[in-house]
């Protein structure tokens, strides 16, 4: 009897597990209490972007990594481009409203400056 394509991948990748295992990520990516002493600052600028707008998060004591996971997540909820760099998360457009609502469903503090 023939094999399916999925064992043969798993007989070449023995270290892989044999079930497809969903990973659940959190929005929280440090403990809670953490989360609320940090303030984070929502901005916008328009400086160097050729009059485009950039909304910019500022503010993070968390490794990079996790400053990349949450730009991810919120440029999936939003729908919208940005990066994360240096500890600062860009959203692409004017989104303070939508990041501030998006950051106190995840546990943070934030203020529109």
């Amino acid at each position: 009897m023939a094999t399916d394509w999925q064992d043969a991948l798993r007989a070449l990748l023995p270290d892989q597990p044999a079930e497809d295992t969903a990973r659940e990520e959190s929005y929280a990516t440090e403990p809670a209490e953490a989360q609320q002493r940090e303030r984070l600052d929502i901005v916008l600028e328009r400086k160097g972007r050729a009059g485009k707008t950039a909304t910019i998060v500022t503010g993070f004591t968390i490794p990079d990594e996790s400053v990349r996971r949450i730009a991810a997540q919120l440029k999936s909820a939003l729908g919208t481009g940005g990066s994360a760099r240096g500890g600062e998360i860009l959203v692409q457009g004017d989104r303070r409203n939508d990041v501030l609502r998006l950051l106190t469903s995840f546990g943070y503090r934030a203020r529109i400056i």
